[in-house]
């Protein structure tokens, strides 16, 4: 599962991080240190009428086309990798509507005794990655207003994520921190295919390319500068 993400630096980090065009305009939005699912972010993908690769602003909580409102979001802000490609609510987004979540870090917790304690998890050099995701347009049958929305994909969590949680986010580190979004093909340079993205050891290239660091539950994070997030992410 993954239900918190750390997207707060400059928005102009995340278009170099999913491959946009650096001359494109960025969207502005508030920087986001404890970030979950009802909130808009950044989202890497390609324009679906020119192909152009945008970072565009889209809400986290998928909602299928055929669905009556959008308070099946919330059932929907998790893609398992193992089944995203016949899910009906996915199937189509994974054919057609793929992205990557640029981020900071993710965060999990272990309960321990009668205490949650929150770990943020991210690379150890400190640097933005991606994860995987999916998107998709949702018309409201009421007001006729278009609603874009988005899903990440999850598998079995690897070594270091697994002391916490048995679901890990499917996260791009090292040289596929920034990948092609090319639906249809499927080749690991693209995107994953489902099997590897299923597989635990394809998800931030295991252990020794990320770090788990424990957050204090009075731990407040300074907003004064969006540039830069002085949460622990690695």
């Amino acid at each position: 599962m993954c239900g918190r993400v750390i997207q707060a630096r400059d928005p102009t980090l995340y278009t170099h991080v999913v491959g946009g065009e650096p001359e494109r305009p960025v969207p502005n939005t508030p920087p986001h240190y404890n970030g979950a699912p009802g909130q808009d972010y950044l989202i890497g993908r390609r324009h679906p009428k020119t192909g152009e690769r945008t970072l565009d602003v889209l809400r986290w909580g998928l909602i299928p086309s055929w669905a009556k409102d959008r308070k099946v979001a919330w059932k929907f802000i998790n893609a398992r990798a193992e089944s995203v490609a016949t899910t009906g609510a996915f199937k189509t987004a994974y054919a057609k509507r793929r992205c990557l979540v640029p981020v900071d870090g993710f965060y999990e917790w272990r309960t321990v005794g009668k205490v949650k304690q929150p770990y943020a998890i991210g690379m150890t050099d400190g640097q933005p990655f991606t994860l995987a995701g999916l998107w998709e347009n949702w018309k409201d049958p009421d007001s006729g207003e278009w609603t874009r929305t988005f899903t990440i994909v999850t598998t079995s969590a690897n070594d270091l994520v697994a002391k916490l949680h048995d679901r890990m986010p499917v996260a791009n580190p090292g040289v596929r921190r920034t990948v092609p979004l090319r639906p249809g093909r499927l080749r690991r340079a693209d995107w994953g295919q489902v099997a590897e993205m299923a597989d635990p050891a394809h998800s931030l290239d295991g252990p020794e390319h990320a770090a788990a660091r424990t957050i204090s539950p009075a731990t407040r994070c300074p907003r004064a500068t969006a540039h830069k997030s002085t949460c622990p992410t690695s």
